[in-house]
């Protein structure tokens, strides 16, 4: 299987006989309509999967609907939230809460929470376990927060990270955010994260265009066991 870095939080995973698609934002290339999704995703055979984990416009882009016209065979499976802020239709996609389950000949999708909007991604698939955090994460927001915000948002997370473990302590693919613009300690999250879930392969996403500070996480995601990979450009990818 590959993985390739689209952008923000959006990640493509090949397998032979299918595709994934999670989080889309914005293709790779210079004008809307140019790049890796495309040029290569949309024209490959086999079944493509478009995952949405909820209606913020950097996680959803409402253009993929428009991909069933000539791509035949796609499956659509968004976070619930995006059907109850009339982004989609009923009809459009297979829409999961926290506690669902999408599986077919291919793969099994497990939905779990976040602490934002809509919800996160456990996927099995071709005998690996990979998990897509949406907005998942740890946002205290330390600098503009009161004390008791940020043990508010602690307790939730940590509370979503335990249902988590509860199902799996073992990764061989976390795709999760590691964002500068929360300030002092802006890789809590996925420090906790990866002390509480052994992940053999950690790549941050949701940096923006700040991938030069989230180097700082790789020394310790490393400490725990994981091959830390940053993918900071649009197109580049890494065998999983």
């Amino acid at each position: 299987m590959r993985l390739t870095y689209i952008y923000h939080s959006g990640f493509a995973i090949e397998a032979d006989r299918f595709a994934i698609l999670i989080d889309y934002y914005k293709d790779t290339g210079k004008s809307p309509e140019k790049g890796f999704v495309h040029e290569k995703l949309l024209n490959r055979s086999g079944t493509l999967y478009i995952l949405s984990s909820h209606f913020h416009p950097d996680h959803f882009n409402p253009e993929v609907l428009r991909w069933k016209t000539y791509k035949k065979d796609i499956v659509y499976l968004f976070g619930k939230d995006i059907l109850k802020r009339n982004r989609a239709g009923k009809e459009d996609a297979f829409y999961l809460k926290k506690g669902d389950t999408y599986e077919d000949h291919n793969l099994r999708i497990r939905a779990f929470g976040s602490t934002d909007s809509g919800i996160s991604f456990l996927i099995e698939a071709e005998g690996k376990r990979l998990f897509h955090a949406g907005d998942l994460n740890n946002w205290h927001w330390k600098d503009e927060s009161t004390p008791e915000e940020v043990a508010e948002a602690e307790k939730n997370y940590l509370k979503e990270l335990d249902d988590l473990v509860k199902v799996t302590d073992k990764l061989d693919v976390a795709m999760f955010p590691v964002d500068p613009r929360i300030g002092t300690d802006f890789m809590r999250g996925a420090q906790q994260f990866v002390d509480c879930i052994k992940t053999n392969i950690f790549v941050p996403m949701h940096f923006w265009d700040r991938p030069a500070e989230v180097v700082a996480f790789g020394p310790y995601a490393e400490s725990r066991g994981c091959r830390y990979v940053l993918i900071s450009a649009p197109g580049e990818g890494t065998e999983i």
